[in-house]
């Protein structure tokens, strides 16, 4: 494992808001959230890619597929591709990566960030309880997992 994919310090600084200037950039990464939201309430299935199921991978791969984006398909693949974001600066369509295993700082779930204002970050994923579903980084759990970002796009 590398060290990217490891857990990091961070701070409780609240993300700063995104300005951009980028219009392309801005189109993509609507689209990718919007047809990552198409699966919202898939039932999770490890190894998904469809309606009849979705893992957190499959549905990150998925998405950017319909922008012509190829992705390696495990979450660890995935967490040492892009480049490193700071939390603070996360934009629509970045990842985020999460170390949920007890016990464990390995990445192991991925999400598509929907929505990122001054002290609001809101992601999409597929959790193994619930299904794809959207989630807002602030929560506790989601808050104390988060190990890193990454931007594709």
């Amino acid at each position: 494992m590398t060290k990217t994919s490891k857990r990091t310090h961070k701070t409780a600084t609240a993300p700063k808001a995104r300005v951009s200037k980028n219009t392309t950039y801005d189109a993509k990464a609507e689209s990718i959230i919007d047809y990552a939201k198409t699966f919202d309430g898939v039932k999770y299935k490890y190894g998904g890619t469809t309606k009849k199921g979705m893992d957190c991978s499959g549905l990150i791969v998925t998405s950017f597929q319909k922008e012509a984006i190829q992705l390696p398909r495990s979450t660890s693949q995935l967490a040492v591709v892009g480049d490193w974001v700071d939390v603070k600066e996360v934009q629509k369509g970045d990842l985020l990566f999460f170390a949920t295993s007890k016990n464990s700082r390995n990445v192991n779930h991925v999400g598509i960030v929907t929505e990122a204002r001054t002290g609001f970050v809101e992601f999409i994923h597929a959790s193994t309880s619930r299904g794809v579903m959207t989630s807002e980084l602030s929560e506790r759990y989601w808050y104390f997992a988060f190990v890193q970002a990454r931007r594709i796009l």
